[in-house]
């Protein structure tokens, strides 16, 4: 008897003991949570090094105007990581910019757009953070020359340009238009990329979403603006493309085809008809613009340019191959004001995402050896104006410079 109490007795410590290690179904539902929010905020992306198997151990060098900064180790690892810090201290630092140590990050860190996020949704993070491997691995994160390394010049900054506070729903507008304002603004941190910086690196509102130059690329307009934004793109097109990185105008490479990687691909079909439903909401400003004119010894010369090296994939009709080469007769990026993109893809090539539902990931041939800085300008000035377009014509001294731009750049 004595005996089967000891036994049950012990039975029940091991029972209570597994029950008290087992994270409750509110754990689970937290975790789940984070590990989507955690991805719509593209965490991945910036913290985690390319090459490095090594999920959100940092190291990745980003590229500002200012100088590169290295994004810290965000794994639960205590001695380089975030694993020593406390809940209000990981709230601080991604709603506010605050380091435990009470300095301020630098806006590469998005805080500005994760301010509209709430409390639990950060904290949701965290816990998912919290089920990944630790990795040791020790990141010095500022990097920038004198006197940008000033971290204590952050509290001007903020004081001028940064604003807390959660994102207010607006009781006009939809259920779908409110989740697609939180998702773009707050998480999705779109206007990090896409909206113009004054020289001080801070978001310019009065152009929120209509694009903007960074590491070397243009960040597209992507208001609901008919030349130069998604005006012509459809809510289904918008879908596809952030699900899949392709739809039948365009294909995703450079930062986007990163941001469809870890971000867009993994959210949700009713997310993504919600992020569509804002940015087709959102006015663009552009008023069209003037053709080149027709008689233009460039546009004589990249039509037949364009004959000779593009047409096989991108068609005599600009329509290209839907899901493979991009239409060019649409794309709202041959029309950008900014002709970095295009210039950068002629000259360098590029490789599209790959996703589940794309596997494909075509690409495009490098044409910087064949072309000179010449024929380049030609050929997108032809492109930019034709089927319709109309772009301020491409000149040769930009192509030169973004030629000795990318050769100091790594691939």
């Amino acid at each position: 008897m004595l005996r089967s109490s000891i036994a049950l007795a012990l039975l029940l410590g091991v029972v209570c003991a597994a029950q008290a290690a087992m994270p409750d179904s509110q754990d689970f539902v937290q975790i789940e949570k984070g590990r989507y929010l955690s991805a719509a905020a593209d965490c991945a992306a910036c913290h985690t090094n390319p090459g490095q198997d090594q999920p959100f151990a940092g190291g990745r060098p980003i590229e500002t105007p200012f100088g590169t900064i290295v994004s810290p180790n965000i794994t639960p690892d205590s001695a380089t990581g975030i694993g020593a810090w406390t809940s209000q201290q990981f709230d601080d630092a991604v709603r506010r910019g605050i380091r435990p140590d009470g300095t301020r990050l630098y806006p590469a860190m998005p805080f500005t757009h994760y301010t509209k996020m709430s409390r639990d949704d950060v904290l949701a993070i965290r816990a998912y953070l919290s089920t990944i491997p630790a990795v040791h691995n020790a990141v010095v994160p500022n990097q920038l020359p004198f006197p940008f390394n000033v971290r204590a010049a952050m509290r001007a900054w903020d004081a001028l340009f940064f604003r807390e506070g959660e994102f207010q729903r607006d009781p006009n507008k939809s259920d779908d238009w409110n989740r697609g304002a939180y998702l773009v603004e707050g998480p999705g941190h779109c206007g990090a990329c896409h909206t113009a910086k004054n020289i001080l690196g801070a978001d310019k509102k009065s152009e929120n979403l209509r694009g903007a130059s960074l590491q070397g690329w243009f960040a597209p307009d992507i208001t609901n603006d008919t030349v130069r934004g998604l005006g012509q793109w459809s809510n289904d097109d918008i879908v596809r493309y952030l699900q899949t990185g392709h739809n039948t105008v365009s294909a995703a490479t450079g930062p986007m085809a990163e941001e469809v990687t870890f971000s867009s691909s993994l959210m949700s079909d009713s997310d993504l008809a919600a992020i569509a439903t804002y940015l087709k909401a959102t006015p663009g400003e552009s008023n069209g613009g003037v053709p080149v004119s027709s008689d233009d010894p460039a546009i004589k010369a990249g039509e037949a340019i364009y004959r000779d090296v593009c047409s096989a994939c991108h068609g005599l009709d600009g329509n290209g191959v839907a899901g493979l080469f991009p239409a060019l007769a649409k794309s709202s990026l041959t029309r950008s004001v900014e002709p970095q993109t295009a210039i950068r893809l002629v000259l360098r090539g590029g490789r599209s995402v790959a996703t589940n539902a794309e596997p494909t990931s075509p690409g495009m041939p490098a044409f910087g050896w064949q072309l000179t800085d010449e024929q380049v300008a030609a050929v997108l000035t032809y492109v930019r104006n034709h089927w319709g377009n109309a772009a301020p014509a491409v000149t040769a001294e930009s192509v030169r410079s973004s030629r000795a731009a990318l050769a100091s750049q790594r691939e």
